[in-house]
């Protein structure tokens, strides 16, 4: 992230033992949305050709049966480095989210997210207090991420269990 951008919406991170590619499978599956993103109950639908930018993910967030469906579109996207994400989720409202993927050598990379309240009633809540219920999300959200391309890059190079 951009030092002003990093200024402006906090961020969290986490290091991955995976290469950037196999972080960036995961972030590109669409259908696999809602494993790894906290708060998402269903993926409905994925246009063809997610994650191209205005390409949309028809989702659900709530916990069933008080769910809500709505859309996340992508704005920009260069991978296997950087997504940014325009995650609707009204009568709540919209949030800008940027993730962004660093190799850090041949098979480990660091990934970053940093999320805020772009239109609606969440930006009435004080940033400090809307950070304080994102942060600990997005961690949770790069755990899941983390865990999902590490599971998958294991099974790709034939190893079946985590390293101890």
């Amino acid at each position: 992230m951009t030092d002003e951008r990093r200024l402006h919406r906090p961020h969290v991170s986490r290091s991955v033992a995976a290469p950037a590619e196999a972080v960036w499978d995961v972030v590109r599956d669409g259908w696999q949305y809602a494993t790894w993103v906290v708060g998402t109950s269903r993926v409905r639908d994925v246009d063809p050709g997610w994650p191209q930018p205005g390409t949309r993910l028809h989702h659900s967030v709530g916990l069933w049966p008080a769910t809500l469906s709505d859309i996340t579109v992508v704005e920009e996207v260069d991978p296997p480095r950087r997504i940014l994400l325009t995650a609707r989720g009204w009568p709540v409202g919209e949030a800008r989210v940027e993730i962004e993927v660093v190799a850090d050598g041949p098979q480990a990379c660091t990934v970053s997210i940093a999320e805020d309240a772009s239109h609606g009633p969440g930006r009435l809540v004080p940033a400090p207090v809307r950070q304080a219920l994102i942060l600990p999300r997005n961690r949770e959200t790069l755990l899941r991420l983390a865990l999902v391309a590490e599971g998958r890059y294991r099974l790709a190079r034939g190893q079946d269990t985590p390293p101890a």
